[in-house]
This record gives C-alpha cells, structure tokens and sequence, in this order.
C-alpha cells in the first residue's frame, strides 16, 4: 500500500482532532515523521536508517491513530512493536503513550531472525 499524503497529512494550527494536546502532539509527531519531506521511505513506513518504522504496517498506523483520537487525557495507549496493543485507564499525569520495540533475548537479537520477525508481521 502506497503512502497518501492526503489521508496522513499532518494536522497544523490550533484546532486539535484528538482530545487532549498531548495526543495531538503524539499524532502530529508520528504524522509528520513520515510526510514525503522528511520520512526516508513513507510507501515503507521506514522514518530513517534503512529499518526505522513508524508502524508495523498501514493497518497497525490507521490503528494508531484512531486510537490517538479516542484516548482521553486520563488513559494510556500501549503500542509494541509497531501496533497498538491496548489502552488502559491510568491517570492524567502518566504518559499517554508506551511503546516498546525489538525486545529479543540475545540469543535472537540478530538480523537474521528480526527479519524472519519482520516478514511474519506482514
């Protein structure tokens, strides 16, 4: 799936789409790491260094960000390697998003299998 510019462009100004500013700050962030002028390969969802993704796959991103625009300020979404997992009633001054990314016991920790990983995911 192509990246669209039109359906991923990033919201500007003072009218928020979420609610609460730190949502909006989440999604304004995650968005504008992947515009065309800034994001290494936005078709890939790769933001930099060759692997760097912003989702595990469009699917998981439409996700996120419906997910951005539902969480109210006294909740948290939980993302793991590229797609939302969840979100759990925490309070106003936790954070509103947890992420967490290639945790592989060392053993596995090698480009080998986080590639065997990545194909699985797609």
């Amino acid at each position: 799936m192509p990246y669209d510019p039109i359906q991923y462009k990033t919201p500007t100004g003072t009218n928020i789409t979420c609610k609460g500013w730190i949502q909006e700050a989440a999604l304004r962030m995650l968005l504008n790491n992947l515009d065309p002028e800034v994001a290494e390969r936005p078709d890939d969802l790769i933001v930099y260094g060759g692997r760097g993704k912003a989702a595990r796959n469009f699917e998981a991103l439409d996700n996120i960000i419906k997910a951005l625009k539902l969480l109210d300020n006294d909740e948290s979404l939980l993302i793991q390697s590229g797609k939302p997992v969840g979100i759990l009633k925490t309070h106003p001054d936790a954070p509103r998003v947890l992420i967490s990314n290639s945790q592989l016991v060392p053993n596995w920790a090698n480009w080998q299998h986080f590639e065997e990983l990545e194909k699985r995911a797609s």
